[in-house]
């Protein structure tokens, strides 16, 4: 297997996200420690307030934790999430969580988490994500 279609196939096995689905978000991952995963805020997705429920930042986060994370074809496991959302955003407003791999030795690795507006640039929450990688793998190396 080329290391392309091992990539093809890994992407395909995370497109299976039902969650992600679910609320129309589209996941990419452009390298192995990776993703990006996007999608526009709907009435459905507020709160009380009026502005982007926190809890689907943090999801929108950590599906890309999750793709990024995985994107190796190990499976693998958030151990800890700290985040910090930094500013509001609403109805309407394309958001882009976008993850990346900084630091991976033995069973665990850090990524760094941003989601930023696509429109205006401006940085919605960050977070950095630990992963543990378990003994099996959903595509082999």
């Amino acid at each position: 297997m080329t290391s392309e279609s091992r990539l093809d196939a890994i992407r395909e096995h995370i497109s299976k996200d039902a969650f992600a689905n679910f609320l129309g978000a589209e996941v990419e991952i452009p390298a192995p420690g990776h993703s990006r995963v996007s999608l526009t805020v709907t009435a459905d997705m507020v709160n009380f307030h009026g502005m982007t429920h926190g809890g689907l930042i943090f999801s929108l986060g950590d599906m890309a934790f999750a793709a990024a994370g995985n994107s190796h074809g190990q499976t693998a496991v958030a151990l800890n999430v700290n985040i910090y959302f930094l500013k509001a955003s609403k109805v309407g407003d394309r958001l882009v969580a976008e993850a990346r791999e900084i630091s991976a030795g033995g069973r665990t690795a850090l990524y760094e988490i941003k989601v930023y507006n696509e429109d205006t640039g401006d940085l919605i929450a960050s977070s950095q994500d630990l992963v543990y990688r378990k003994k099996e793998w959903f595509v082999s190396a």
